[in-house]
């Protein structure tokens, strides 16, 4: 009985250690993966958001993608699957895209608040600017 369940352990420890998905030839590195991800992000909310446009210019967002980051379809496919085959990295991977994706948003909360900064102090200057005409004209009496 001893010897079974010593086998059994062997045999489970051996099979957690076998690789689910073998490394592709052409793996995408982990960081262009990251920024791929991010951009797939950003295409994805636009496409949701502004779909009508998108249609309109007749623009499909994979293949804007594949184009952009010069990959092909499969080559995502086969990263995509290997990052996920290996829970850590993935985790990595797409806690690094949530960073990108948060960074992205101050950025243009910050752009936003300039910008609606700068048009109050556009608006507000004139009026502190407003000169008033002091009558210099003299009268000879």
């Amino acid at each position: 009985m001893r010897k079974v369940i010593l086998l059994f352990v062997g045999i489970l420890l051996f099979s957690c250690g076998e690789k689910v998905v073998e490394k592709p030839e052409n793996l995408i590195p982990k960081e262009k993966m990251v920024l791929i991800l991010h951009d797939l992000a950003i295409l994805n909310a636009a496409k949701s958001s502004a779909r009508l446009e998108l249609e309109k210019r007749e623009i499909d967002v994979m293949e804007f993608l594949y184009r952009e980051h010069k990959i092909d379809s499969a080559q995502f496919s086969q990263s995509d699957l290997y990052y996920a085959s290996i829970p850590s990295e993935y985790q990595s991977i797409y806690e690094k895209v949530e960073a990108l994706l948060e960074k992205k948003s101050t950025e243009i909360e910050d752009l936003s608040k300039k910008r609606k900064d700068s048009l109050k102090e556009v608006r507000e200057k004139p009026q502190e600017e407003k000169i008033t005409k002091v009558d210099t004209t003299k009268t000879d009496n």
